[in-house]
């Protein structure tokens, strides 16, 4: 998804050991976030009914929701990738970011009353009303496979710059983090990983804003010098306007497939429809989903100036950044918090890009137990579950979950090309989709078998943009990025020719 910063998979050769002060306060900050999450277990009421694990009892502030939802947006990756990526290009993937306005909005106007209205915690019930069972399992299947890679991604490429950082195996980085997460995930329930998303997300902020603040500070002749170098550079360029290159990503590309992955996002992922449930009204979690998708967008700026900053930092002090880090974007914003900034400072940053990384895994451990609950275990296996073990089951899936990411994460460390793939994955599994719910919600005609049709021309479609289309191309290149947006209109559009068609026929 280069539209939104891909980094390197590449092993940092870089490391740096941090002063005693730093660790001090990053070991702090972890055993605290884990401290507060398992909190919530041994507080009145606890967590003991599978209502209270995944939907908190419909009880939560809608500013705690509004930071989970903007939390589980931003990852390490985007806390690293996004700087790396204004630093060593422009801005055009800031257009992505100017693409959440539009699908929030449409969140707000159809899917969160429609999920409010649903008597279901999992957002593929939905699916199973309006075409049968097979939209369900389908839809719920690809999510937990989207949500395992996701992790394994998370949690992988949060180890390599820990790696540089604190000089750890990448191995027991990767295992520390799924371990500590699984911890204040299983005994906390959803209300633990909303109120830690909360915590994190204004530890990210915070370390953010005081690392642009130290870069700006510390240029040689002030904020002026950095403007001149960046604008010099032609650093805020938003990229190519052109309307006839789709092969490239260009301001057009970037932002269609903005506007149709923050769909997919806004509008079928369970880690955000769990969160337009565990709102305490109908008022509150459209707030809260303003709120949290809105404030990404000055946030990610926040990364682009950083990026663009670091640029300047390094175009006025070039002797302080060696060659070996120079080569590779990806490990100078790790450089430059263990080398440029004070003592105490830099604890924070390393605990800032740690938390990004925990609150993305929490809400994926979450949201993916309460799927195995509700789609797999209630309905195949025990559809009259007492609460108790309903509870149990969800602990199960929760630990379950953590040591399927954790296994991926350490699979890739082999497998170079592991990231390429799940990319590819991610856009074949996401347009499918997307282009089923749309079509539910959208088309009162298409039924069950138009349906089924429809999907799969639309998931081959995403496979010939991703995948095929070098071995057989057409007169018009497309980036890869587009191809949710082509696989979502093709099974848009084929759902509501085959209803018409299969109309007429019966």
């Amino acid at each position: 998804m280069l539209c939104k910063g891909k980094p390197s998979i590449a092993a940092p050769k870089i490391l740096m050991t941090l002063p005693l002060v730093d660790l001090l306060v990053f070991f702090v900050y972890l055993a605290g976030i884990v401290a507060f999450g398992c909190s919530f277990y041994f507080r009145r009421g606890g967590v003991d009914t599978a209502n209270a694990f995944t939907s908190g009892g419909g009880h939560l502030p809608a500013w705690a929701v509004g930071m989970s939802i903007f939390a589980t947006f931003v990852s390490s990756i985007s806390f690293l990738a996004l700087p790396a990526k204004a630093y060593a290009g422009n801005w055009n993937a800031f257009v992505f970011s100017l693409s959440i306005p539009v699908a929030s909005l449409m969140a707000v106007r159809f899917f969160v009353p429609l999920y409010r209205s649903l008597n279901s915690v999992s957002a593929y019930s939905y699916l199973e009303t309006r075409f049968g069972p097979w939209a369900r399992v389908y839809a719920s299947l690809c999510y937990l496979v989207t949500q395992v890679a996701r992790m394994g991604t998370i949690l992988y490429l949060l180890a390599l710059p820990m790696h540089v950082l604190l000089g750890w195996p990448v191995p027991i980085l990767i295992i520390l983090t799924g371990a500590a997460t699984l911890l204040y995930c299983a005994l906390g329930g959803i209300r633990a990983v909303i109120w830690t998303d909360a915590v994190q997300g204004i530890v990210l902020i915070a370390g953010a804003l005081v690392c642009f603040a130290v870069l700006v500070l510390t240029m040689p002749e002030g904020l002026g010098q950095a403007w001149r170098i960046a604008t010099t550079a032609d650093k805020f360029s938003l990229g190519s306007w052109s309307l006839t290159d789709w092969g490239s990503e260009t301001f057009w590309v970037c932002l269609a497939y903005g506007i149709f992955i923050n769909l997919q996002n806004y509008g079928i992922d369970q880690n955000y429809v769990q969160r337009y449930i565990v709102a305490r009204d109908l008022r509150d979690a459209v707030r809260s989903t303003l709120f949290g998708s809105l404030l990404y967008v000055p946030v990610s700026l926040l990364f682009f100036l950083i990026g663009t900053a670091l640029f300047a930092y390094y175009q006025a002090n070039p002797a302080l950044l060696p060659p070996n880090v120079a080569a590779n974007p990806d490990t100078i914003l790790p450089w430059f918090i263990a080398h440029g900034l004070p003592t105490g400072v830099t604890g924070l940053l390393v605990a800032a890009i740690f938390a990004a990384g925990m609150s993305t895994v929490s809400t994926s451990l979450n949201s993916g137990a309460t799927i195995l609950l509700e789609d797999y275990y209630k309905r195949f296996v025990a559809r009259a579950a007492s609460p108790r073990q309903a509870i149990t089951a969800l602990r199960l899936a929760t630990a379950l979950l953590a040591l399927l990411g954790v296994g991926c994460a350490l699979a890739m460390m082999s497998v170079k090309s592991a990231l390429d793939a799940w990319w590819a994955m991610q856009s074949i599994f996401s347009g499918g989709m997307l282009g089923l719910f749309l079509l539910g919600y959208f088309s009162t005609k298409a039924k069950n078998p138009e349906t089924a049709i429809a999907v799969t021309l639309g998931v081959l479609a995403i496979a010939w943009v991703s995948l095929w289309q070098r071995v057989w191309p057409l007169p018009v290149t497309l980036h890869e990025n587009l191809a949710i947006v082509v696989g979502t209109t093709v099974v848009f559009v084929a759902g509501f020719a085959l209803a018409a068609a299969f109309r007429r026929t019966r």
